[in-house]
């Protein structure tokens, strides 16, 4: 195989290629990533290890080789990898049979390849990803950059491909789960039904427990309805008739009660992960929009925070002290703002220390020509010694045990501030609380 200089190939509609963002602050992985190099040729792989290695750290890539059809199979059965860069000619198959082959070692929403090719041929790469394969390279032009950014793009969009599956498993469950319940909602309120007709008719001084039943049948009726014709509503309405069912009816049988705690508590995972994700979507649509800043009282923003968290400041018996003296307004997205404070803030009483009362404490600073948020708190705290490569990532948890979420909040705080041009720094010790330092713009 030739060893000509390679690049993606330009000029395919965005719907064939992938969009690469441009992603700096990704370009460590926060785990090992094993990559499978399938290549006839020495000087290639040895190229294409050399320059991932060079842009990711060589100590965060573990890599695996093959020359041949039957030795990438057998490489990729034995490692796993998490993204295979293929070149399509090889001595005993092309390209498109191997991925094939790879198919069927593997579900396909779990493999990640990257085809090369020797040439531009759109044919080729049309065919190329709607087998299976998740971007393609040319090597026409010799582009390291591009490559890392391309496995890098396959890597996260395999992940999130992954996520999502798992989730729609999850939903599929539910639902399930669901259907079963509301077999047995249906016999309850027949039952209830015969009852009733049974009170009304002995006796008419029980009027008013028949006109309760009534309004129960009348709330099961309108379940039943809308969960029959429409079992993928959002799940928030789903929740939503729940409570009311919950709050309203009474079963006889403690099993269906417990069903319906189980149903709803997985409701309420999917709800939360939904709105979490949601939020990053809405906030990554106004950073899109480009919202010009305004001048922002800190002390008014965090009333507002603290109004919406009022129940779990009051249930947590918690103590916010804020100390805005020394920058009392600055412009910022205000939207952007109340977003980072209600995250930091949430966070600091969900995941408090169970043998003391939350204390957070707030400060505004000029720093290096910079303005700079510090909150701190009295909590968990965090291993930064392991987890800090990765705090900032979607979907890391730190404390699943102590409290339910879905990872989603220093992401989405990370993100805002980043969009401002800031950054953010954070120290913690475990058992003692956690700082986290904002410098919410770039510097001047």
């Amino acid at each position: 195989m030739s060893t000509r200089p390679w690049r993606k190939k330009s000029g395919l509609p965005s719907s064939i290629g992938l969009n690469h963002r441009s992603c700096r602050a990704c370009y460590k992985f926060g785990v090992v990533k094993k990559i499978l190099l399938v290549d006839d040729n020495e000087q290639d792989r040895e190229l294409y290890k050399r320059y991932l290695s060079k842009h990711f750290g060589a100590e965060r890539l573990a890599f695996s080789e093959a020359s041949t059809s039957a030795e990438a199979q057998a490489q990729f059965l034995a490692h796993r990898p998490d993204c295979v860069l293929l070149d399509y000619n090889l001595p005993d198959a092309d390209g498109l049979d191997v991925l094939a082959e790879l198919l069927r070692l593997a579900p396909p929403e779990s493999l990640c390849v990257v085809m090369i090719t020797g040439g531009g041929n759109e044919t080729l790469a049309v065919r190329a990803l709607n087998t299976g394969a998740l971007d393609y390279l040319v090597k026409q032009r010799f582009d390291p950059a591009l490559l890392a950014k391309t496995v890098l793009h396959a890597i996260e969009k395999n992940e999130w491909r992954q996520y999502v599956a798992r989730y729609h498993g999850e939903l599929r469950t539910v639902n399930q789960q669901l259907r079963d319940s509301l077999d047995a909602l249906t016999e309850t309120r027949q039952e209830i039904s015969r009852k009733n007709a049974q009170l009304v008719a002995a006796n008419a001084e029980l009027a008013a427990t028949n006109a309760e039943l009534a309004r129960s049948n009348r709330d099961l009726d309108n379940f039943v309805y809308a969960a029959s014709h429409d079992l993928k509503q959002p799940v928030t309405n789903l929740r939503g008739l729940f409570e009311e069912l919950r709050r309203s009816a009474t079963f006889h049988d403690p099993d269906e009660a417990q069903v319906l705690r189980l149903v709803d508590a997985s409701l309420l995972d999917l709800s939360a992960t939904i709105t979490d994700l949601a939020a990053a979507v809405q906030a990554e649509r106004v950073l899109g929009s480009r919202p010009d800043p305004e001048p922002v009282a800190m002390a008014e923003v965090l009333a507002e925070v603290l109004a919406t968290l009022g129940p779990q400041v009051q249930a947590a018996h918690a103590q916010v002290h804020a100390d805005f003296g020394a920058l009392p307004e600055l412009p910022y997205v205000r939207s952007s703002l109340r977003t980072i404070l209600l995250n930091l803030l949430a966070n600091a009483l969900k995941y408090c220390h169970p043998e003391r009362a939350p204390q957070v404490w707030l400060r505004t600073a000029w720093a290096a020509g910079q303005p700079v948020l510090e909150v701190q708190d009295n909590g968990l705290g965090i291993d930064l010694a392991r987890h800090g490569a990765e705090l900032f990532q979607l979907f890391r948890r730190f404390h699943p045990q102590a409290a339910s979420g879905t990872g989603v909040g220093l992401f989405l705080v990370n993100r805002l501030v980043q969009a401002q041009g800031g950054r953010i720094e954070a120290t913690s010790q475990v058992g003692q609380g956690t700082t986290f330092r904002l410098y919410l713009q770039g510097p001047a």
